[in-house]
């Protein structure tokens, strides 16, 4: 990350939040990837090579104690973004090139609040698959396979709480206000614990009713161990979600990761969905990547069965991806 760094920026941190400020620090990173999926002959890739690219700027001081940091990201691919109307952008806006962006206020010892504009993440959408791979999920690359991932739901203008104490126990609590992007409120919690050399362990829940009337239930419960000195880690996470007039889904997943060295680690996992009255989706992911500095190489070769539960559905694709880090 290169830092470029300002001593008394009294004048912008005060038109950010009122009140008494200390010398605010500026930073910016960067990161561009280019993105090769193939393998899956039912998709339409295109050409196949897609790019990202992201510029990110912070502005940090204390405001009356508090510590402040306002974060903006420059993307690229904001444009598409943008016009997604679950975001709360109107199309007008699609060429907009500011993607996520947030304000956090550290509170010390009393935890974190972070009022995300764009961008935010709750419990339940931060923890959807947190199982060890060395690239990408199971239920990724292949298209419609995510469909069933039990996520809580996360959108514009949305605030998350994080507590951590000392003994390893780390809380999360998030909340959108209905409006724009749902039409109920929105609130999920969640609780982790890192209190064990190697041992993670959380539970979270929420209730998503983005349309009146089609509320459902969710919840995920997980478990990973980091061998100590041996490079292997385990992990296996089970999600349900219950839904109000429709077929209920629950989910499984397994991942087992090894760092041969330094740079190279090796990935496997499994998803399985189940949905009452339907054929089961059955994902598996072999995983690889390399480290070299600020560059990254990464492959991920997928299977997935049955598709959105469809006994039809049975496709297999790979993507490759190099990344650099600034």
């Amino acid at each position: 990350m290169n830092k470029y760094k300002k001593i008394g920026l009294t004048a912008l941190a005060g038109s950010l939040v009122a009140g008494s400020v200390s010398a605010a620090e500026m930073s910016a990173s960067g990161s561009a990837t280019m993105t090769f999926t193939g393998g899956d002959e039912k998709a339409n890739h295109g050409n196949g090579w897609t790019m990202a690219d992201s510029v990110t700027f912070s502005a940090s001081g204390d405001v009356n104690d508090i510590g402040v940091t306002l974060s903006i990201e420059l993307d690229g691919d904001a444009q598409s973004k943008k016009s997604n109307a679950t975001t709360g952008y109107s199309s007008a806006n699609a060429t907009n090139v500011v993607d996520s962006h947030s304000i956090t206020f550290d509170f010390g010892d009393a935890g974190t609040l972070v009022f995300a504009g764009h961008g935010g993440d709750g419990f339940m959408s931060a923890n959807d698959d947190v199982m060890p791979t060395a690239s990408e999920e199971p239920w990724d690359v292949i298209s419609g396979a995510d469909a069933g991932v039990v996520n809580g739901f996360s959108g514009d203008n949305m605030f998350t709480y994080k507590y951590s104490h000392d003994s390893g126990l780390n809380l999360t609590a998030s909340y959108i206000n209905a409006g724009t992007v749902t039409d109920v409120s929105y609130s999920d919690y969640g609780v982790t614990y890192t209190g064990m050399a190697g041992l993670t362990i959380g539970y979270g829940e929420g209730d998503v009713e983005s349309t009146t009337g089609t509320k459902s239930e969710e919840s995920t419960m997980f478990a990973k161990y980091a061998f100590d000195g041996f490079g292997l880690t385990v992990g296996m996470q089970l999600s349900e979600k219950d839904n109000d007039g429709a077929s209920d889904v629950e989910t499984t997943g397994i991942g087992l990761s090894y760092q041969v060295n330094d740079d190279l680690a090796i990935s496997y996992g499994t998803n399985t969905m189940e949905k009452t009255g339907s054929d089961d989706q059955e994902s598996t992911a072999i995983g690889v990547s390399y480290t070299m500095g600020s560059l990254g190489i990464a492959l991920s070769m997928n299977q997935v069965d049955n598709i959105a539960h469809s006994g039809s559905n049975d496709r297999e694709g790979y993507q490759l991806g190099l990344s650099f880090a600034f």
